[in-house]
């Protein structure tokens, strides 16, 4: 009876909302999402077929540095189910915060990157999540679905998303990803939709920070205040000021609880940061300071990787500067030559070239812009950049302007060192912009607003189709200047820039050097150089070939969507025909321009990728063949590789956030190693830091007897004044058995007794987290040990009473050890690690609850009427 008295009183409530569900479910705008997204499949999946489907596997560069690194650690946890904080695999020792970033909160969120990929094998489940973002941007924007896929496949396919798979950039690929839908959550809330806005923003923002690539982050808080602005704008406009401020403080903690979830993270990076090279320069007193000097990295390090003035254009015509200069291949980067394009195997078999000239072609790039070489350039494809253009002008709206000054913005930011007044404006007074290097890729803004300004364009168009009277000249307009731009490319590729390069004069010389050395004469020499003008013109001849091809593409492109659009707005098709059809267009446009930097060809087989991709040289074997624990490696040829990390704990590395101290001990000690001018003291330096094998230039792996070991004591302390002064030192005491400190480590060491002959401390335990020692000295006495003093997150017990970590000999670690026999502890475990988690945990599970109420509220205000641009409200 009570039973059905409930189900009388809920009914009533309940059928309107079961009512609106079957209405959503069924509507146009439902159904286009759901066939959007399985075109957003399909189109991934056969990119990257059969590879994906066949398992086959990218072994692109940056993974592989990073498996060799992370190694030490992914091993250790697979033998104890524990993550180390630490790894001694790389420059003696360093956290892992920037290596392999994994936290006991992640596991909360990080099943939704699957989701997100829609469940495709990689990588086509990226391709499939850079889609998905930007078309859940432009649906928030309430464009009609078919625009909206347009849309997605423009953002997806922008070559450098690409080239960054191919490249194994993955973190900075998913954060780029999931951007637009983060930005989708700041439209809803000022477009009133509070709480489905914020469970977006949370959300997505908790999802792009959480895969680590902060610069890509802070590139788009640009865009995002930039959007911000554009809505203050109608809000003063419309009298609305107090909504955007509501909207804004609400997208403020939604964006806090996005950051909490990633507490864990983000806290022990920054505060790691501070000791790195990304956080600030060596505390030694070099001398003057550089002018290139900045409170983050040097300028010359931050642009050093700038695009050029002319390469701009590659934004229309990809391969205005010959395209890339390497190309992954079967797991290896190969160089694309000019000897590799058809024209040039035509040149040779033709007579046009002898067969020395047509050698030469070997050794010069086709790419020839910057001379730091690229994987290839930023396409966004010839009908986006003439939508783009068509929008700036039809398109209303401070939100159009917004976009199209950060358009600017980006490309005259991406020139770096080839607009240097404005680089040095945002150093010198943007917080953070100097912590960041290679700036052209900030051109990710522009690969972000030119389709973004485009399908705004096309929704324009769909809408407004009436309005095609006042249109006709600016579409005629906007459509000619990109075509008259593609036809003076074709027509005069050396307008845009030489076609030699500096870089192929220095290689000419390197060639020539070469040849005066093997005992050529100098006509041999010089018809086996640019000053042969058949090799000169040849070269020359060959770039232009490729500006022109490109140009003409492009200029097909562009009169292929010109055409669809004309047909459109005359009325001989319908919106969603004419609009797939463009959407067709610029896939075939893109697709078939990234599949110069990836496709098949850069795949390994399955069983292939599953080998070794580090395979055992002689030298790997004579140290493997010593059986002790701990002991670190000095590898002269590959010091600042990667590779070595992967079987061994090197004394060099390969990572962009080394702790400044070792950088210091590298410049002033090491390094003189690699040059071959090594004095005694920095082989004081090597040994106290447990060099027990050198592998030397000839790559013979030699034994090191003098090497300290993992653990001594001395017999004195001296007390330094300051940096400078520590330093110096390690150049006049005889390490072994005396120990430099700082005096602001004064109090925490006591000065030690001279060591008599039965003094003795050895390892007994090693993990790269816990070390154990045991140790036995007839008085007080020094430890010092061959690991490398970090300022947090080390502990230390003798005997389990807690000890203090001190620093001595600039970089390494010393404990005061009592008389007699004793057991001495280290770990690593920072404290912040439990208080950021059980932050991260309660807002993770706050971004759950709001994601919940936005899709509940989503569907319960759903009326099924359409909006005042057409699209389903």
């Amino acid at each position: 009876m009570v039973g059905e008295t409930l189900t009388a009183r809920l009914l009533p409530h309940t059928l309107p909302i079961m009512d609106k569900l079957r209405k959503f479910i069924t509507s146009s705008r439902f159904v286009g999402t759901v066939i959007s997204v399985i075109a957003i499949a399909a189109i991934a999946f056969i990119y990257f077929y059969p590879d994906a489907a066949q398992g086959n596997q990218l072994r692109q560069h940056d993974m592989q540095q990073g498996t060799a690194i992370g190694q030490e650690a992914k091993l250790f946890h697979e033998a104890t189910g524990e993550t180390t904080r630490w790894t001694n695999s790389l420059f003696s020792g360093m956290p892992t915060f920037q290596i392999s970033p994994s936290y006991p909160s992640d596991s909360l969120f990080s099943w939704l990157n699957t989701i997100f990929g829609l469940g495709l094998p990689n990588p086509a489940n990226l391709l499939a999540m850079m889609m998905l973002g930007f078309f859940i941007l432009l649906m928030a924007m309430k464009m009609r679905w078919y625009v909206a896929l347009l849309g997605a496949i423009a953002y997806g396919f922008s070559s450098y998303f690409i080239i960054i798979i191919g490249a194994g950039h993955i973190w900075k690929f998913v954060v780029l990803a999931y951007i637009p839908p983060t930005i989708a959550g700041l439209i809803l809330c000022y477009r009133g939709r509070l709480i489905a806005g914020a469970a977006l923003t949370a959300l997505f923002s908790m999802l792009q920070i959480s895969n680590n690539h902060v610069q890509m982050s802070y590139y788009f808080l640009f865009v995002m205040v930039g959007l911000s602005l554009a809505f203050l704008a109608k809000a003063i406009k419309r009298h609305t000021l107090r909504k955007w401020c509501v909207a804004t403080l609400v997208l403020a903690i939604a964006g806090a609880l996005g950051v909490t979830a990633n507490l864990p993270n983000l806290y022990n990076t920054y505060e790691y940061s501070r000791h790195t090279m990304r956080g600030g320069h060596s505390e030694l007193n070099r001398g003057e300071a550089s002018p290139s000097a900045t409170d983050g990295l040097d300028r010359d390090y931050i642009t050093q990787y700038s695009y050029g003035t002319a390469e701009t254009l590659s934004l229309l015509i990809p391969d205005i500067k010959g395209g890339a200069s390497n190309k992954p291949e079967k797991g290896q980067n190969n160089i694309l030559s000019l000897s590799s394009l058809p024209k040039a195997k035509e040149m040779a078999a033709s007579g046009e070239l002898a067969p020395m000239e047509s050698q030469y072609l070997d050794f010069i790039s086709q790419y020839f812009g910057e001379p730091e070489g690229t994987n290839g350039p930023v396409y966004v494809g010839a009908l986006v950049c003439a939508l783009f253009l068509l929008g700036c002008v039809i398109v209303k709206g401070p939100l159009k302007w917004a976009l199209l000054t950060l358009t600017i913005l980006s490309i005259l930011l991406a020139l770096g060192r080839n607009c240097m007044w404005l680089t040095d404006l945002m150093i010198d007074y943007m917080p953070m912009y100097s912590r960041f290097r290679t700036v052209e890729s900030i051109l990710v803004i522009a690969e972000f607003t030119m389709p973004l300004l485009a399908a705004m364009t096309m929704q324009k168009t769909v809408t407004n189709r009436d309005k095609w009277h006042t249109w006709r000249k600016p579409f005629f307009w906007t459509f000619g200047i990109t075509a008259a731009i593609c036809l003076l490319a074709a027509v005069a590729p050396g307008m845009f820039g030489s076609a030699i390069t500096d870089g192929d004069r220095q290689i000419d010389t390197i060639l020539s050097q070469q040849l005066a050395a093997q005992g050529y004469d100098s006509a041999a020499i010089q018809s086996f150089s640019l000053s042969n003008p058949r090799i000169y013109n040849a070269v020359e001849s060959l770039r232009h070939s490729m500006v022109k091809a490109d140009a003409l593409r492009s200029l097909l492109f562009l009169t292929a969507g010109g055409a669809l659009l004309l047909l459109y707005f005359r009325r001989k098709l319908s919106a969603a025909p004419a609009v797939l059809a463009c959407a067709a267009l610029i896939l075939a446009d893109l697709y078939t321009v990234d599949k110069r930097y990836l496709d098949t060809q850069s795949f390994l087989p399955r069983q292939l990728a599953q080998e070794d991709p580090f395979p055992l040289t002689a030298a790997d074997r004579t140290i493997l063949a010593d059986t002790a624990a701990n002991y670190r490696v000095m590898d002269i040829p590959r010091f600042w590789q990667a590779a070595p990390s992967y079987r061994h704990k090197a004394i060099g590395g390969y990572h962009a956030a080394k702790l400044t101290r070792y950088q210091d001990i590298i410049d002033t000690h090491l390094a003189n190693f690699l040059s071959g001018t090594q004095t005694d003291a920095d082989w004081n330096v090597l040994n106290m830091l447990n060099a027990r094998y050198i592998i030397d230039p000839n790559r013979s792996a030699l034994f090191n007897p003098e090497a300290f070991g993992n653990a001594w004591l001395v017999d004195s302390l001296t007390f330094a004044d300051g940096p400078d002064a520590e330093m110096a030192a390690l150049s006049l005491i005889p390490v072994r058995t005396a120990a430099v400190a700082d005096k602001a480590f004064a109090e925490t060491l006591a000065p030690p007794t001279p060591t008599s002959p039965g003094d003795t401390i050895f390892e007994t335990s090693y993990a790269p987290n816990r070390l154990t020692y045991h140790t036995s000295a007839a008085a007080p006495a020094l430890a010092v040990f061959s690991e490398v003093y970090f300022p947090w997150g080390w502990h230390a017990t003798v005997d389990g009473t807690p000890v203090d970590i001190a620093r001595v000999n600039y970089i390494l670690r010393a404990i005061n050890i009592p008389a007699g026999q004793h057991t001495v502890e280290m770990w690593f475990d920072p404290t912040s690690l439990k208080t950021t988690t059980t932050a991260a945990t309660t807002a993770i599970i706050i971004i759950y609850l709001l994601a919940l109420a936005g899709i509940a509220t989503a569907i319960l205000r759903y009326n099924g009427k359409k909006d005042e641009t057409g699209s389903m409200a």
